[in-house]
């Protein structure tokens, strides 16, 4: 039998403006079209954001709800909701603002969630602290036992893993961790090979036994997606992490899948199916 890979979609996100890709999915209605299309194509995991009518980032839970809905009645692919919202939350340390970023989660109990591991400066055109505290982090690491709801630590730098590893060390972390590489963010790693040697390095020496997927934003998609499966990881794509195919083409979410799993296949290996990606992580349906 083949080894089997995970893919995850990134459908949407929150720095990927319609205006600049008229085919990121914003409503419900769009976001559950391209969630099974990327099924179709062989995505077993759909991380989901949700935008408001002015296609502003935003944690609305009625949003999630009705994408939810659609979701499960057209195809069985695992629900990954984010934690994050707008930037301007975001950056608020307030008890405010963390629940505002965990109510769906708390309600719509998806399968998996976000878990950013720790805080730092995102650089971006208009910079701030993205603030991921120990109050916020506890907080979750409650939400997720819980609920059930199997968090995806997203990793933008090696010392995260520490921060994991510490609620590990006392028992306050939810299950087994799946880790997510996120390169390219201004203020994390950058989207290079590299990058994903240094956290997988990490990894294995504090974490062998977990899950992990890793991806490069932008022009760094490919390279960080043929390192992660070199070292035996899933891959994520989507665009929340690359508007573009290729130089001068506009990508959709379901292309970015389908070369995913083509190379996936290349590589000697198969798309795992939700149901498969459900025993890989844990998951109890």
């Amino acid at each position: 039998m083949k080894e089997k890979r995970i893919i995850t979609a990134a459908l949407t996100g929150a720095l990927s403006p319609k205006a600049v890709n008229p085919n990121v999915p914003v409503t419900p209605e769009e976001v559950a079209d391209a969630a099974y299309k990327c099924w179709q194509e062989g995505a077993a995991i759909v991380h989901l954001h949700m935008r408001d009518e002015n296609d502003i980032p935003c944690c609305d839970v009625e949003l999630f709800r009705e994408s939810q809905r659609l979701i499960q009645e057209k195809c069985d692919v695992i629900i990954n909701m984010t934690t994050t919202t707008s930037m301007k939350v975001n950056a608020m340390d307030t008890t405010e603002a963390y629940e505002s970023r965990t109510q769906h989660v708390i309600e719509l109990k998806p399968e998996m969630c976000s878990y950013d591991a720790g805080s730092f400066n995102w650089m971006a055109a208009d910079p701030f602290c993205f603030q991921n505290t120990p109050q916020f982090l506890s907080m979750l690491n409650e939400i997720c036992k819980e609920y059930n709801v199997k968090p995806e630590v997203e990793i933008f730098d090696p010392g995260m893993f520490y921060v994991v590893k510490w609620y590990t060390d006392r028992g306050l972390f939810p299950g087994n961790p799946h880790f997510q590489y996120v390169t390219g963010v201004m203020g994390g790693l950058p989207a290079e090979p590299e990058s994903i040697f240094e956290l997988e390095k990490h990894r294995r020496k504090l974490f062998p036994e977990s899950t992990w997927s890793g991806f490069g934003i932008s022009k760094g998609n490919l390279p960080c997606l043929f390192t992660a499966l070199a070292l035996g990881g899933g891959v994520r794509v989507g665009l929340e992490d690359t508007g573009f195919y290729e130089k001068g083409v506009m990508a959709d979410n379901p292309m970015l899948v389908a070369r995913a799993a083509r190379i996936i296949r290349e590589f000697g290996c198969e798309p795992a199916t939700p149901d498969e990606a459900r025993e890989m992580l844990g998951l109890k349906r």
